[in-house]
């Protein structure tokens, strides 16, 4: 399967609101406008995973048109301790969101969850708080820096823009229960930038990972991409991408989660190893949805566009499998 490498800034939407035929394609930095139009249908959201020597922080800002959903979970990785706090924004009042990834400001604010999310040319900065839990983050980007964007179209109608973005240097700060712990050396940042027209229900495989040392990661997904001529997978190796094209198979246990887990392909072998599952649960009427998240450690390789094997062991991250009807 080819897919179409974009180059040049385009909008998502034409004027009436359906996907732009000349939107769909990837890129290595962000270049989609996404101009959604109309009610009811829309997601926007960006969802910031950081995993540091210690612990794992996921933050969430969301609007489903209806309704904000802010979030902010935190594992600490020694004990398998969880802290989670999720708060609901009717209509999505007051929520921010921009148009271009990585520019101008995210806000959200409901439900005891505030975040805030200042963009620009040169980084990011993240400050979000909720019950027992306050991060303040710095996000670099480096000069020349790559991220996986993908348009996935399923009709003129239903269409998702995605930026994955694996490999970000992170630092700052985390405090817990008014305990604080550095985030720096050995950790990363994955942003997962999502604007789209959606069916009201979807299932969706995603894997992300990353070894800072070596400075080698992965992206990958499932599912929800499948037979769309586009999927979301790549290897990145010190910075540059490298787009993989074929849909992957997903292997895993849905009756015990901590199972290893494989995801296969003609340039991808990788086995994922559990050491703690997050289960998040929604069931508010319309809104509901279940997800099992894992955190663990992959092996295996992955091959270059040149078609150098790099070894995947000993990278940290997740794999989960998402159903939501919203």
């Amino acid at each position: 399967m080819t897919e179409r490498e974009i180059t040049s800034p385009v909008d998502l939407c034409l004027p009436d609101g359906r996907l732009n035929p000349a939107a769909v394609g990837w890129t290595r930095t962000p270049l989609h406008r996404a101009n959604l139009r109309g009610w009811g249908r829309a997601k926007r959201w960006e969802y910031w995973g950081v995993v540091t020597p210690t612990h794992v922080i996921g933050i969430v800002a969301s609007t489903l048109d209806y309704a904000g959903v802010p979030s902010l979970y935190v594992l600490e990785r020694a004990t398998g301790r969880e802290w989670a706090e999720d708060g609901i924004v009717p209509l999505a009042r007051g929520v921010v969101m921009p148009e271009v990834s990585g520019t101008g400001a995210v806000l959200t604010s409901g439900g005891g969850v505030e975040i805030t999310i200042d963009q620009g040319a040169t980084g990011t900065a993240i400050s979000a708080s909720a019950g027992a839990i306050t991060v303040h983050l710095d996000v670099p980007l480096d000069p020349g820096h790559e991220s996986l964007g993908v348009v996935v179209p399923w009709s003129a109608k239903r269409f998702q823009y995605t930026v994955k973005d694996v490999a970000r240097r992170v630092s700052g700060t985390l405090t817990l229960d008014g305990e604080t712990y550095e985030v720096g050396e050995g950790s990363f940042a994955v942003l997962d930038h999502g604007r789209g027209k959606w069916p009201y229900s979807m299932t969706w495989n995603w894997a992300a990972a990353y070894d800072p040392a070596r400075r080698v990661g992965i992206q990958l997904g499932g599912k929800w991409t499948d037979g769309t001529g586009s999927t979301e997978n790549a290897l990145f190796v010190d910075g540059r991408l490298h787009k993989i094209s074929d849909d992957l198979q997903w292997s895993y246990d849905r009756s015990d989660w901590l199972k290893p887990w494989h995801v296969l392909g003609p340039r991808i072998d990788a086995t994922f190893v559990p050491f703690h599952e997050r289960v998040a649960t929604t069931n508010l009427w319309v809104l509901a949805g279940e997800t099992h998240q894992c955190f663990g450690h992959f092996a295996g390789w992955a091959t270059t566009d040149e078609g150098e094997k790099v070894s995947l062991d000993g990278l940290v991250g997740w794999a989960e499998e998402a159903h939501n009807r919203w």
